[in-house]
């Protein structure tokens, strides 16, 4: 008697036939065990030496961040590559705290799973910094699991796409703004400088201050990008290198608000010829983290220096900012600030952004 877990039964053919021998035949199959679904991501690691090693791999689900920890899972469509993602990829800089890593910092696209009621599968989200792409493993993947209070849900009339094209980036210059109008910076004070004006931060701030009211005056050293600048509303454009070196500690007023980017000699230039009672957001420092200054514009013209932190800021002030940029955005002018690739590209399009020869947002399409 054939035993089995299986049930089975017997089958037999019609009529005589002396060498057929009856047979059984399981009534369904039996299950095979299935593999975790695969997805494609940058991968951080280091070598015995401690240089970073980058590469185009293939992962599957047991290798995302513990679901315990992390309890939505998002299909990411697109992510950025910003400054501080090309230090990672490149080694260049210490932005990396945990290996292995998928770096990072901004992702969009569609919930796929969740365990927390707040967000349900088909919602469409971003998420911008909270540390991933530094402590935590980030965007440039197409699959992630996140924390679901670092979720906000895609504004009208963002999409997952142009949300991206803004990213950390316009998230950031928007942050900048607010920081200035907080301070009472009006449309007519006076000229408003951009530095680093045709990167990332510097590109969306023109954009949104033109918007506003405000007479940006953007600081660039790609004069090329001139007639780029002029159609997201600078007025006048003006050489990098009239700031990025020494200057005096009191300088000819001249500036009503800065969004400074760059840091180092041009952060100080600027703060050196800001009018009185005006204020400066710094943000960045593509120069230098250095700030080779004296108390003397703080003290003797009552300058602000606001210091933005685009990481970690409450869920309200970024639902505020997104509020802000998704008023004041132009869809059309926002297509035009970026250059898409492909998340296979990424490695090699890393050194291109560091040596300052990509324009505007550099947007990640997962599914190259």
């Amino acid at each position: 008697m054939r035993t089995s877990a299986l049930p089975y039964r017997l089958f037999a053919r019609a009529g005589p036939d002396p060498l057929y021998r009856p047979h059984y035949r399981p009534l369904y199959r039996p299950l095979y065990r299935q593999e975790p679904p695969m997805f494609k991501a940058i991968l951080l690691s280091q070598s015995a030496d401690k240089k970073t090693l980058a590469e185009f791999s293939n992962l599957d689900d047991a290798r995302l961040p513990d679901a315990a920890l992390r309890p939505v899972t998002v299909d990411v469509s697109y992510s950025t590559l910003n400054f501080k993602d090309a230090l990672a990829i490149t080694g260049r800089g210490a932005v990396v705290r945990s290996w292995p890593l998928v770096p990072g910092i901004d992702l969009a696209g569609t919930v796929s799973q969740s365990a927390d009621a707040a967000w349900q599968v088909g919602d469409a989200v971003v998420v911008t910094g909270w540390g991933m792409g530094e402590n935590h493993w980030g965007g440039l993947t197409q699959r992630e699991r996140v924390e679901a209070g670092w979720l906000l849900k895609i504004p009208a009339p963002f999409t997952a796409r142009s949300a991206m094209i803004v990213g950390t980036a316009g998230f950031t210059a928007a942050l900048c703004v607010m920081a200035l109008q907080k301070h009472g910076l009006q449309p007519g004070d006076g000229e408003v400088l951009v530095t680093g004006a045709a990167g990332g931060v510097g590109s969306i701030a023109v954009a949104l201050l033109a918007e506003l009211g405000y007479r940006v005056v953007a600081s660039t050293g790609r004069p090329q990008e001139a007639a780029y600048l002029g159609r997201l509303g600078a007025a006048r454009i003006i050489d990098r290198a009239e700031l990025s070196a020494p200057g005096k500690p009191l300088q000819k007023e001249t500036w009503a608000g800065v969004v400074d980017t760059v840091g180092s000699h041009t952060l100080a230039n600027a703060c050196a010829a800001t009018r009185f009672n005006g204020a400066v957001a710094a943000c960045g420092l593509a120069q230098g983290a250095d700030l080779p200054t004296t108390v003397m514009p703080f003290i003797l013209r009552g300058v602000t220096l606001y210091g933005i932190n685009s990481v970690f800021v409450s869920n309200a002030q970024r639902t505020l900012a997104w509020a802000l940029m998704a008023q004041h955005l132009d869809a059309a002018l926002l297509d035009g600030l970026a250059t898409e690739i492909g998340l296979s590209e990424a490695i090699a399009y890393a050194p291109k952004l560091l040596a300052g020869e990509v324009r505007g947002r550099t947007l990640v399409n997962t599914a190259r």
